[in-house]
């Protein structure tokens, strides 16, 4: 039987969730996540859960948030000067919006908080500092 290893491409269906067991995201009705083993493409932990599946394999990988989407760093996040922004934008916790980096690229961020002075934005992605589930069944494998 065939087994997966680094620079096949492979089709998974998954189902991720978080420590509480909400789930956060999931290929269930949707086409399988296709992806090059040892990419970079999806997240190192799990990633390094697909070599030496076989088609039809199931398995269930816990992620550490240091092999998902990292730490939520504290950095990522900036108070603007209200009077910046201007007013038309929501600024409700919880807002999401996109702002432009120096280098022109677009950066999405979440409203933390805002008043009168300034509005709080938080660009760690939404499951940085987070331990992770997935529960996975390899459907596809195509040899590099």
């Amino acid at each position: 039987m065939t087994q997966v290893k680094a620079g096949d491409t492979v089709r998974i269906h998954y189902t991720g969730t978080l420590v509480s067991g909400e789930t956060f995201d999931s290929s269930e009705g949707r086409e399988p996540l296709e992806f090059v083993v040892g990419s970079g493409q999806i997240i190192p932990g799990l990633d390094k859960a697909i070599p030496g599946m076989a088609v039809g394999d199931k398995k269930v990988v816990e992620v550490p948030c240091l092999e998902a989407y990292g730490e939520s760093r504290e950095e990522a996040r900036q108070a603007i000067p209200r009077a910046e922004i201007p007013a038309h934008i929501p600024v409700e916790p919880g807002t999401q919006l996109q702002m432009q980096s120096p280098d022109g690229q677009i950066v999405p961020v979440v409203v933390v908080s805002s008043n009168d002075v300034e509005v709080v934005l938080d660009a760690n992605h939404p499951l940085a500092g987070k331990d992770l589930t997935f529960a996975i069944e390899l459907v596809e494998i195509k040899a590099a």
